[in-house]
């Protein structure tokens, strides 16, 4: 499996670590009865619980992104220094949004952000 497979995989895996800690903010918040029920109406989480679940949605929406990008270039045999750098950016900078968004530390996560949709970008500008 190419590096950047790897690093998609990697990326399910942060995905899903972070819909467990949502979880379990969420239950610490909110009754159990509704967490299991059918969630007729939204309920606001808050402090570190509504950020994890700020944080997962943010990555669910750059999620398909890289693995598109990482997919479309897997297909086309395209794999080098560039694609491999773009990799490690989405994932180490998706990793420190998560940390540093339940964290409450805004301007880090913005940064951490802007450094995991660049790795997206590196690797787009691959297919060109």
């Amino acid at each position: 499996m190419s590096y950047e497979l790897t690093m998609l995989v990697c990326a399910v895996g942060l995905t899903i670590l972070q819909l467990l800690l949502a979880i379990a903010g969420a239950s610490l918040q909110v009754p159990m009865d509704e967490l299991a029920g059918n969630r007729e109406k939204p309920f606001d989480l808050q402090g570190w619980a509504g950020r994890a679940r700020r944080a997962h949605s943010n990555m669910l929406e750059s999620l398909p992104l890289f693995a598109i990008v990482v997919l479309v270039a897997h297909a086309a045999g395209i794999s080098n220094e560039m694609t491999v750098l773009g990799s490690q950016l989405f994932i180490y900078g998706r990793t420190a949004h998560a940390i540093v968004y339940v964290a409450g530390i805004a301007w880090l996560r913005t940064v951490a952000w802007l450094a995991a949709t660049a790795g997206i970008v590196l690797i787009l500008l691959q297919l060109a």
